[in-house]
């Protein structure tokens, strides 16, 4: 799951008209924040982006896939998927993606915090 660092930086370059966008390294790889919110993996120099039910079938229709994992029964699918290589080369087209996935992010995270809040509050 490597990511070297020149391609850390040209991802970081090709998403500047996205606003801030920071990078972190995890587990080899590196994920790709936008305001604190995880929108972006990056594995084995590729760039995999946040997808849930509604926009997975842009990425499908694509022929796409989600990034997997070796889990310890069974490969793991994460809601992380490949871009199409043609955005490499198009950053408006990339940022466009790019803004899809971090709503998608957004929305998991907001539904993350809601779910974990304690249920006996009074306000």
């Amino acid at each position: 799951m490597a990511a070297t660092d020149d391609f850390i930086v040209f991802i970081e370059e090709l998403l500047a008209g996205l606003g801030p966008v920071t990078t972190k390294r995890m587990f080899g790889g590196a994920g790709v924040f936008a305001d604190g919110v995880m929108f972006g993996l990056i594995a084995d120099d590729t760039l995999y982006l946040k997808a849930d039910a509604a926009t997975q079938p842009v990425f499908k229709a694509e022929g796409l896939s989600p990034f997997v994992y070796p889990g310890k029964s069974r490969p793991i699918a994460m809601s992380y998927w490949r871009i199409p290589n043609r955005l490499y080369d198009s950053p408006e087209e990339l940022c466009a993606w790019a803004r899809d996935a971090l709503v998608v992010a957004r929305r998991v995270d907001a539904k993350r915090l809601m779910s974990t809040r304690p249920s006996g509050l009074k306000r």
